[in-house]
């Protein structure tokens, strides 16, 4: 049985500026899977930064409120909403409520320094 608790991951701050922790990644874990599961967070007036991965990747929203940036799509997305993000397209989050924006990354395959390419 692996179980693994988000507090023992340690927080960084990813290449697209949302601070990140990677709860289950097969580099990091003792398991194989063909996806990584991480959570971020954006601060309240705050944005990632325009950016690219080579894998597809869904965010769950768990709380706050954002505008989601996909390509020249943009939508506004708060708790309770998933968002599938296809490979290569230039995405950024904004948070645009008065709370903390947390979601939930899943990326297959599992994501990667080298895979993720900011843009400005």
């Amino acid at each position: 049985m692996f179980v693994k608790n988000i507090d023992n991951c340690p927080e960084f701050i990813a290449n697209d500026g949302c601070h990140i922790r990677e709860w289950i990644h097969p580099k990091n874990d003792s398991i194989e899977l063909p996806y990584s599961v991480a959570t971020a967070k954006v601060d309240v007036g705050q944005q990632s930064y325009k950016h690219k991965l080579e894998q597809a990747e869904v965010y769950l929203i768990i709380a706050g409120l954002g505008l989601m940036h996909i390509d020249d799509e943009e939508r506004e997305v708060s708790e309770g909403d998933a968002i599938y993000i296809e490979p290569q397209r230039t995405q950024w989050i904004e948070n645009i409520g008065e709370t903390s924006l947390q979601f939930i990354a899943l990326v297959n395959p599992p994501w990667s320094e080298e895979g993720d390419n900011r843009l400005d």
